[in-house]
């Protein structure tokens, strides 16, 4: 197993790419973007979290939070959101990629990429430059 190494910082501000399984372009409707946002406002009446800014594209998603200043655990929070949203997505009668054995073993089902990736933002021009990012992916598909 990978030694994955996460920068949580309390109050600190995040990029985040979450990815669908197998690129799955099923974010690309009404449904399922209704399903994230309700996914998202549950997990923010639990631990609270400011979305700075969030694209949304067919097979994945781009995002910018600031945490709260007492609280830096962003990986719990997209755990709450993936596990909200592939449980209504299912319920509603949604497809999901296939899933192996040992996947079932392990819980996952066949919506979301079992990780993500984040970069801790430092500064107001490292910020902009990946809202930036998200806008020019957003013109260009």
């Amino acid at each position: 197993m990978s030694d994955y190494r996460r920068c949580y910082v309390p109050g600190g501000s995040f990029f985040f790419t979450v990815v669908t399984e197998r690129r799955a372009g099923i974010l690309a409707n009404d449904r399922a973007r209704d399903c994230l946002r309700a996914a998202i406002r549950y997990c923010r009446r639990q631990l609270p979290f400011h979305v700075d800014a969030l694209v949304i594209l067919p097979d994945h998603i781009h995002a910018i939070w600031t945490m709260p200043k007492d609280d830096g655990d962003y990986s719990k929070r997209w755990g709450i959101i993936k596990k909200h949203f592939t449980q209504h997505w299912l319920a509603l009668g949604n497809a999901e990629q296939p899933v192996t054995a040992s996947r079932l073993r392990y819980r996952r089902r066949g919506i979301w990429q079992p990780r993500f990736w984040e970069h801790a933002l430092r500064d107001f021009t490292s910020s902009m430059k990946k809202c930036i990012y998200g806008r020019f992916r957003t013109k260009n598909l």
